[in-house]
């Protein structure tokens, strides 16, 4: 989730600023400034100077004195950057220096004080009573490891009787460009005149989440710690400042030198990971609701009208959530900037939303409909954080799927209000995927014990699959469970209870028990506390229903049983029933008996729940012929259970793989984009475990057969460069012609060739495709690019150059992925190391896709091994998807070799005592040593089958 430029690591020119600690309006702020700098100028900073002691030694708690509570920060910040290098300047600087003073309540005795700090030169720490001049003497110290610890040892002793007192700090501190704390984007601004080059541009902007505050100013760096934020930027001329409050600019001169300080009005009281700054010559579009609300981007962006829609429906999103949790928006402003380089798709800042490019601007011309969603879905759950998170926060990251999850579900709701209707969707998006990674033992429960989660790498880890997707599958089954409507009358009382608070999932329990009967408290514990999700077993010829925990991986899971409740239909009763099931079984259940041979049950009706059902073969074997026969009496959504569950019961060894593949020969006659979807994704796990063995050329063959029907259904749009009016058959659309290519139907590649070709050879070599709609061009291109020369690949690279719209960049580095040549793959890759030419943020992306390609697995795979170093390092301090990268490139190892290589590069990392990835290390293991089992075992069996059905 990261990318970014080569920098210096030495410490740039600049001066050391110390201001005063108070700052009681513009004015005196800046007299005091000028009195306290130094009579350097500020291109010259001293050399920075060590801290007195750097202890390497890890302390056995790493959690801060839950005694020692802050109340408000102020933090002056002076950054020396330019917003471009022009004829007056020679010198960049990559620096800042700034102070902080915290003010903080005693509740206990104590003569030190911890706070965090990391990779900032502290110059000057200073403990007094609030209200008072003098100074507690006091030595500091700096521990230089995963504890990030400034302990402050005092003389004398803190009073514990809610006693106030200040820490004064000043420091030093360098803008890096790796994407995490205060660090530094690269752009280029187009020029004027078309015979100038384009300007290379600067910004300094932040990502303090989850622990990067502490790489800023020196702070309770905890969530639970909230305190009021005043902030003061000083900086360039040329540029503007923004933060989470209000800002006030005027200019002063310091040294004969112009600077501008911008004063912010003060956040809400929240915690530390919320703030956010950014310095940049951009401009904005304001959302005309009456309250203060921009859209700020690259000028070239606003001007062009990319910022439109988000203006369109920021506010529409915003009023709805008003609406559905009973609580007005808190602050008085909302601002959303579109940023050149971030590792996330989005954060949350309070009050100033940051979002990745393709997530906030949206190109009416080159942009196509999913990358429309994908600014209404991003917005949406950074929105649905203004109040699940940042007004109401989890105590500690142990609970971080309270933020999360909540945002994440809510985001299906607040696209409503822009006119979306995504609910089914989320069956494919968050059900699914979070199944594959909770099908692993060394996946981890929803909520944790606090101890176990310390380290900022084990906090990052849980920015996974389970805390977003299986934690909003969880709240969609309550919601489900208790009546939508009750869930959401209980999440008001919640948010309004603990509004400016923190929580753990027990007050959200309590909040929703007063709205219902039902016992939340034993039904949510099971889903929220132990790992994993059970597999529900039902016989139909004795009515015998059964659970126990669902693995990929042959072994014993955990013997706790679920409170599962069982929806389900009958075919020769088409009403709605349910069963709750709280043992492991097997209990008898005469209602799921079937008397009747020809009749059939089909549970977890529109998969509200997060489990996965198995029957015994007869049943299987009835809704086969159900499909087959008229597949519209089965549930569409159901139809994509049926099919999900089926391969992945076969994958555990629970099923048949017979059973699980013939699931898909119905989808020659249904156009459905969520069965089809299912099959596709677990088809493709298929392909996967065989493109490299002689079982593949049976599976293409088959693959082109089934999707031929398919591909004829919407072969008008895509000859006429048009689109269906559903959403959902737009996606389909793009399946078709993507599994059609892959596989080889003539007919879809003489089309995308046809098509590439005709806009290669177009007299404007850099022309807008209109020839292929928006929404097809991923697939065309990458369909091209892989029946293509170098010819092709160099036209496609240029245009990725050339282009400044992120989303059809994203559409052309993509397609890039899809060479054959290996040569082309391996220069590809070292690309990803260059940020001049694949930016940091979409490093981890463009290596999986290269990887997803079988010619290119291998190679991405070394790449990864032999880089692993730099790219931790480069990489490894922020919310990266280092998972997700060890995830893509190993999604085809089936090997005994591979499992060797996987442990291997596992030694090395515990030799070094490399905390990154580790759970997802772990498994990653764990899914190839499922993979190699099940391949040994069912390799003659789809060989056979897929040869049966040519």
């Amino acid at each position: 989730m990261a990318k970014g430029t080569g920098i210096t690591k030495a410490v740039a020119v600049g001066i050391g600023v110390v201001t005063v600690s108070s700052v009681c309006g513009l004015v005196l702020m800046v007299v005091m400034f000028q009195i306290q700098i130094d009579e350097k100028r500020p291109l010259v900073p001293p050399t920075p100077t060590e801290p007195p002691v750097l202890p390497t030694d890890l302390p056995t708690n790493l959690r801060l004195h839950d005694y020692l509570l802050p109340e408000s920060y102020k933090v002056v910040l002076q950054p020396y950057l330019y917003s471009a290098i022009t004829n007056n300047y020679t010198n960049q600087s990559f620096f800042f220096s700034g102070n902080s003073t915290v003010r903080f309540k005693c509740m206990k005795d104590s003569k030190t004080i911890l706070l965090h700090v990391h990779n900032l030169n502290v110059k000057n720490v200073e403990v007094r009573k609030s209200g008072s001049d003098g100074k507690l003497a006091s030595r500091y110290t700096i521990h230089n490891n995963e504890s990030n610890f400034l302990v402050i040892n005092l003389e004398g002793q803190l009073s514990g009787n809610g006693t106030y007192y200040d820490i004064f700090t000043n420091f030093e501190g360098e803008l890096f460009e790796d994407l995490s704390g205060f660090y530094v984007n690269r752009y280029t601004e187009k020029s004027k005149d078309e015979d100038e080059e384009d300007e290379e541009r600067f910004l300094a902007t932040s990502l303090l989440q989850p622990t990067d505050a502490r790489r800023v100013f020196p702070c309770f760096d905890e969530p639970a710690l909230k305190a009021v934020f005043d902030i003061t930027i000083i900086h360039r001329p040329g540029i503007t400042a923004l933060s989470n409050g209000m800002g006030d600019s005027g200019s002063i001169e310091i040294d004969g030198e112009e600077w501008v300080v911008t004063t912010f009005t003060p956040t809400p009281i929240m915690s530390t990971y919320l703030l956010a700054f950014t310095l940049a010559d951009f401009t904005y579009k304001s959302i005309p609701t009456g309250t203060n609300m921009h859209i700020y981007a690259r000028k070239e962006a606003i001007v062009a009208g990319h910022a439109d829609y988000a203006v369109e429906i920021t506010h529409k999103i915003l009023i709805h959530y008003e609406k559905e949790f009973g609580l007005k928006y808190p602050l008085d402003k909302l601002d959303q900037i579109a940023l050149p380089d971030l590792s996330v798709g989005a954060m949350e800042n309070w009050g100033f939303i940051s979002y990745q490019e393709s997530g906030l601007l949206y190109d009416e011309v080159t942009g196509s409909t999913f990358d429309k969603e994908w600014v209404a879905t991003l917005i949406a759950h950074e929105l649905a954080h203004q109040w699940f998170g940042n007004l109401v926060t989890m105590r500690w990251w142990n609970d971080l799927w309270l933020n999360e999850a909540f945002a994440t579900y809510m985001s299906y709701i607040g696209v409503e209000a822009a006119g979306w209707d995504l609910k089914d969707l989320i069956v494919l998006r968050e059900i699914q995927s979070a199944f594959q990674v909770d099908s692993l033992n060394s996946s981890h429960p929803l909520s944790l014990y606090e101890n176990d989660i310390q380290t900022s790498s084990e906090i990052i880890e849980l920015f996974d699959d389970v805390t977003y997707s299986k934690g909003a599958a969880v709240l969609r089954m309550l919601s489900a469970f208790m009546t939508d409507q009750a869930f959401m009358k209980g999440l008001k009382t919640y948010l309004y209870n603990f509004q400016y608070n923190n929580t753990v999932y027990n007050d959200l329990l309590e909040c929703l028990q007063g709205e219902t009967n039902l016992d939340l408290e034993g039904f949510m514990s099971t889903w929220i506390e132990q790992v994993g999700y059970p597999v529900i077993t039902i016989n139909t010829q004795t009515g015998d229903t059964s659970q126990e925990q669902f693995l990929l991986k042959p072994g014993v899971g955990h013997n706790i049983p679920w409170q599962v409740q069982i929806t389900y239909i009958k075919s020769d009763d088409s009403g709605l029933k349910k069963d709750l099931l709280k043992v492991k079984g097997p209990v008898r259940r005469p209602h799921f008996q079937l008397i009747d041979s020809d009749k059939w049950v089909l549970a977890n009706i529109n998969c509200t729940g997060f489990y996965r059902v198995n029957y015994d073969e007869e049943n299987w074997n009835k809704l086969l012929m159900q499909l087959e026969k008229d597949h519209h009496m089965i549930p569409v959504i159901n139809r994509g259970q049926l099919i999900d569950d089926a391969f992945n019961l076969a994958r555990g060894h629970r099923l048949n793989v017979s059973i699980a593949l013939s699931l898909t020969k119905f989808l020659v006659n249904d156009t459905e984009y969520i069965p089809w979807e299912s099959a596709l994704k677990n088809l493709d796990h298929f392909v996967l475990m065989f493109d490299r063995s002689e079982v593949y050329g049976a599976i293409t063959k088959y693959l082109r057969k089934q999707v031929r029907g398919l591909y004829e259904h919407f072969e008008e749009y895509t000859n006429n460069a048009t689109i269906p009016k559903d959403y959902t058959d737009q996606n389909n659309q793009v399946n078709a012609i993507s599994v059609a290519c892959t596989y080889g139907l003539p007919e879809c590649i003489n089309m995308a060739t046809s098509l590439f070709m005709d806009h290669k050879n177009d007299s404007n070599i850099f022309s807008i495709p209109s020839e292929i709609h928006p929404n097809l061009r991923r697939a065309i291109y990458c369909s091209a690019i892989a029946a293509g020369d170098e010819d092709d690949w160099e036209f496609v690279w240029e245009e990725y150059q050339r282009t400044t719209v992120a989303a059809e960049k994203d559409k052309l580095r993509y397609a890039l992925s899809c060479t054959k040549e290996i040569w082309l793959l391996n220069r590809y890759l070292e690309y990803t190391l260059d940020p001049s030419k694949i930016r940091k943020m979409d490093m981890v992306s463009t290596i999986n896709y290269i990887a997803k390609n079988v010619a290119g697995q291998p190679l991405a795979w070394d790449f990864v091994r032999g880089k692993w170093s730099y790219i931790t390092q480069e990489y490894g301090a922020g919310i990266i998807s280092l998972g997700s990268l060890l995830d893509g490139v190993t999604k085809r190892f089936s090997r005994d070799v591979e499992l060797e290589e996987l442990k291997q590069f596992q030694r090395e990392q515990d030799k070094e005592d490399q905390g990154f990835a580790a759970r997802a290390l772990e498994q990653v293991i764990e899914r190839t040593e499922a993979n190699i089992i099940w391949v040994n075992e069912n390799k003659q069996n789809v060989k056979d089958w897929f040869n049966g059905e040519l």
